[in-house]
């Protein structure tokens, strides 16, 4: 079991690296997206946002730099964008229902160039009320493609992405990002820490469960739901970049990372021993429910990412022999690729849960 208790290393020990290549979309994962509803045409790629004129830093309601930049295209380009751009939100939102596009404009496209998929923000307005919302389009990424699929598969949380050819589309993830959180909520008299820090334990064990890294505070949000008697919180992951890329297992543990010890420190001040791991025993078996809903889809899934290449051999083996020692279990030696560690790591986590799971067929041989 992961513990939470005096869990600190020296600064910069986890740090993911500075950048991350761009693993294409294989035609196995392909057809994998055909088949299951996630590949469309779509009206709009990647390349044709490329075509900016200039860009200017964009800053947050406080004045701040929101590490955004606006971009600017000549009426040309950008009259195309608008067309094309409310009809992909009409893909995201109703399944291509184009009869209220009339109704809607885009208001800004947001770049921002530090992401590892350079990402593109759309900022979409309705002409009436004035009301908006947000979607991302971004380079097709097999890393982070395989981080959707699976926190679609085997988390609370629905995500609804397409894909087409070399473009990624993506929802809105709604929630207060993590470090805001830690910065404005964690210590307000209203915020419910046991609650949260509940919440932080599980969340910590769903990224080490299926080894999606880098979830440092800003690439993780907080939603805050008012309940009967008291307020729940959700953590969910809004950057799948580093699904299954890094060698070092510690940049798989939210714990571990620089930005989130306040959070830690709040478990480690109120959740003993015990609690932490009837939290995490609750949430693996959380997971093994959800994944016996999906039995099928989720072993194709892990059998086309056992086969293909994310991560280079020499992150491979270093996750590998960490992990080995990790659960002091050999078989994570055998693997050859982060799909195949994938593969170990769930049977690893919750096969000892599989047998609440009645006639499962879910196979985990390695």
């Amino acid at each position: 079991m992961l513990s939470f208790l005096g869990h600190r290393e020296p600064n910069g020990v986890n740090k993911p690296s500075k950048k991350k290549p761009i693993y294409t979309v294989n035609d196995n994962l392909r057809k994998y997206l055909t088949k299951y509803g996630r590949e469309v045409a779509l009206p709009i790629q990647y390349s044709d946002l490329q075509r900016f004129v200039y860009t200017t830093p964009l800053k947050d309601k406080n004045g701040n730099d929101a590490h955004w930049e606006t971009t600017s295209y000549d009426l040309h380009e950008w009259n195309h964008l608008q067309e094309g751009l409310v009809k992909v939100y009409a893909i995201l939102k109703t399944e291509g229902d184009f009869s209220f596009v009339n109704n809607l404009a885009v208001d800004r496209i947001d770049f921002c160039p530090f992401g590892n998929s350079k990402p593109f923000r759309i900022r979409i307005i309705n002409k009436h009320n004035a009301n908006y919302d947000h979607f991302y389009i971004k380079q097709a990424d097999a890393n982070r493609v395989y981080g959707l699929e699976l926190e679609h598969l085997l988390s609370s949380n629905r995500i609804t992405y397409f894909t087409n050819d070399k473009t990624l589309i993506e929802e809105h993830i709604t929630g207060i990002p993590g470090d805001e959180f830690i910065k404005n909520y964690l210590q307000h008299p209203d915020t419910n820490q046991i609650r949260f820090a509940k919440e932080f334990v599980k969340f910590n064990e769903r990224c080490f469960m299926h080894l999606l890294g880098d979830m440092r505070s800003y690439n993780f949000v907080v939603d805050i739901t008012p309940d009967i008697e008291n307020i729940q919180y959700v953590i969910r992951a809004i950057d799948f970049d580093q699904q299954s890329y890094e060698g070092r297992k510690n940049l798989y543990l939210p714990q571990y990372f620089k930005d989130n010890y306040p959070l830690v420190e709040v478990v480690s001040k109120l959740l003993n021993k015990e609690s932490i791991v009837q939290y995490q025993a609750e949430e693996r078996t959380k997971v093994v429910f959800r994944m016996a809903s999906s039995l099928y889809r989720m072993k194709e899934l892990i059998d086309i990412m056992s086969k293909d290449t994310i991560s280079s051999p020499e992150k491979v083996k270093q996750l590998a022999k960490e992990l080995a020692a990790h659960f002091n279990q050999k078989s994570f030696l055998r693997a050859k690729t982060m799909g195949q560690i994938v593969k170990i790591q769930l049977k690893q986590l919750l096969l000892p849960k599989l047998k609440m799971v009645p006639k499962s067929k879910f196979r985990f041989d390695d």
